[in-house]
């Protein structure tokens, strides 16, 4: 079993509940990491047989780019999407994180971490 990580995905988009969140827009930072066997690609040295990170930043990009209420949902829909297309993936665990949430207060960012298995 192996572990691939994408770190510091950095989007702008549109999620939030507020009408101003929906206009305006907000930076967003997206952590993403797979689970999947790549013995055979560490032995075979090709793309073809491991999990391809491009493919991972896009998924997460596209699905950054639908406007979401709560980043659950968006979360959700990278981590089903995930599994969906890429069949070498076992497990996978996104953080999507708001960066200077309209909450009222000095905060750095907010996170929702959603995982999902095979």
């Amino acid at each position: 079993m192996g572990i691939i990580r994408l770190k510091n995905i950095r989007t702008f988009s549109y999620h939030g509940c507020l009408v101003e969140e929906s206009k305006i827009g907000s930076d967003y930072r997206v952590d993403l990491e797979i689970h999947a066997n790549l013995a055979h690609s560490a032995s075979s040295d090709k793309l073809t047989d491991t999990v391809d990170y491009v493919h991972l930043n896009k998924i997460v990009v596209e699905e950054m780019a639908i406007r979401s209420e709560l980043l659950e949902h968006v979360a959700q829909r990278i981590n089903n999407r995930t599994l969906k297309e890429l069949e070498m993936v076992t497990q996978v665990t996104v953080e999507v994180s708001k960066i200077n949430p309209p909450i009222g207060g000095d905060v750095q960012e907010v996170t929702i971490i959603l995982e999902a298995k095979r």
